[in-house]
C-alpha cells in the first residue's frame, strides 16, 4: 500500500543533461566488482545527443564493473509527488552495430530516496520495474539509434511520494566481458496528469519506435 500525504502532482520535468547528471540526481554504482566510472556526460566521439549540444546527455558503459562483473549501475530522479497518468519519457541508443549488448530498465520506488540495497542484486524501494529494454541481452537488441520510451503510472492509491530510476544493469559485464558496451539517455521529460487512483500497482507503456569498444570483426 502507498501512503498519501501529499495533494500536488510531480511538477512537468524537462531534463536535457547539458551538464551532465543533474544536481538532485543520485548515482549510485553497486557493480560487482565495482569499476571505475558511474555515471557521465556523453561523449560526443562516440555518438551525439538527441537534442542540444553534441555532449548533452548521460551515459553509462562497461567501465562501471571491473574485470568481469554483474554491472548494477543506478541513476536515480529526485524525489517527487506523483499521480496516475504521470508519465516519463525520455530517448536513450547505444553505439551503431554494438556486438557487446546492453541492458536498461526503469524501476520506480513508492518511497523515493535512493536506497537501492547493498548489493548488485538488490532493488531496494525501487522494486517495481516499469521497463527493461533488451532484458535477454541479446546482441543488437539495444537500439543503435536515439529512440523514444515512456511509462505511465497508474493504480496509486492517491497522490504519492515516489522516485524513479534508471537502472544500467548487465550480466558478465565489464571490460574483459562479452557484454556491456555504452548507452546514453536524452531528453528525459516528466508530464503530469492528476488523477485520482485507488490501489497500487503500476503499469507501463513502452514506445515505439563506449567509451565504445570496437565491434568484432566479421568475415
Amino acid at each position: 500500500t502507498v501512503g498519501a500525504s501529499a495533494t500536488a502532482s510531480a511538477g512537468a520535468l524537462t531534463e536535457n543533461f547539458d551538464y551532465g547528471v543533474p544536481s538532485g540526481w543520485t548515482v549510485n554504482n553497486l557493480s560487482d566488482p565495482l569499476g571505475s566510472v558511474g555515471w557521465f556526460q556523453g561523449a560526443q566521439n562516440v555518438f551525439e545527443a538527441h537534442d542540444g549540444a553534441a555532449d548533452s546527455y548521460v551515459a553509462a558503459n562497461f567501465n562501471a564493473g571491473g574485470d568481469v562483473s554483474l554491472i548494477s549501475n543506478w541513476l536515480i530522479m529526485p524525489t517527487s509527488t506523483y499521480n496516475n497518468g504521470d508519465t516519463l519519457s525520455f530517448f536513450t541508443r547505444t553505439n551503431y552495430l554494438s556486438d557487446y549488448p546492453d541492458r536498461l530498465d526503469v524501476r520506480f520506488s513508492s518511497v523515493g530516496g535512493t536506497d537501492v540495497g547493498d548489493t548488485a542484486t538488490s532493488v531496494g524501494t525501487f522494486s517495481t520495474l516499469m521497463l527493461s529494454i533488451n532484458p535477454d541481452e541479446q546482441v543488437y537488441g539495444y537500439p543503435d539509434f536515439w529512440t523514444r520510451y515512456s511509462v505511465t503510472l497508474s493504480g496509486l492509491n492517491g497522490p504519492t511520494s515516489g522516485a524513479f530510476a534508471f537502472h544500467y544493469v548487465v550480466n558478465d559485464g565489464g571490460p574483459l566481458a562479452s557484454n556491456s558496451n555504452y548507452i546514453g539517455i536524452d531528453t528525459v521529460r516528466v508530464t503530469a496528469v492528476p488523477e485520482h487512483g485507488t490501489y497500487l500497482m503500476l503499469g507501463a507503456g513502452l514506445g515505439l519506435i563506449g567509451l565504445m569498444r570496437k565491434r568484432h570483426a566479421r568475415a
